[in-house]
């Protein structure tokens, strides 16, 4: 059976890039464009992982993420953060997310989804 992934990034360049390198490597693709629509195909999908950006038009992917952890169905899924600016506020706020990682934009296409299924469980 395919893992599920959902994609959560308003740029559409990078929506489709992860998107494509995913569904190359195997991976069944979900993706939202905010933080919102993010939250409900996580809960409607239960995707194996979450690849999230940061900096979202509706709330930060951390505040996103910290509303997935209290909801059971979700809790446990592995969030990685993909950001292109990582400042020491940002680094603490993804590090306070239990069961979450980083990667930094621009992806490196060659290693992108074998890097993202490290952290699946």
């Amino acid at each position: 059976m395919k893992k599920k992934a959902l994609v959560v990034d308003d740029d559409e360049k990078n929506l489709l890039l992860e998107k494509d390198l995913l569904e190359v490597a195997g991976f069944e693709v979900f993706e939202a464009k905010n933080a919102a629509e993010g939250i409900a195909v996580a809960r409607k999908e239960k995707p194996d992982i979450i690849v999230m950006d940061v900096r979202l038009p509706d709330m930060r992917g951390t505040a996103a993420a910290k509303i997935l952890r209290q909801d059971k169905e979700t809790r446990d899924i592995p969030i990685v953060f993909v950001t292109a600016s990582l400042m020491g506020g940002d680094r603490k706020e993804i590090d306070a997310v239990t069961n979450s990682g980083f990667m930094g934009k621009p992806v490196n296409t060659r290693t992108f989804a074998k890097e993202i299924s490290k952290f699946i469980k």
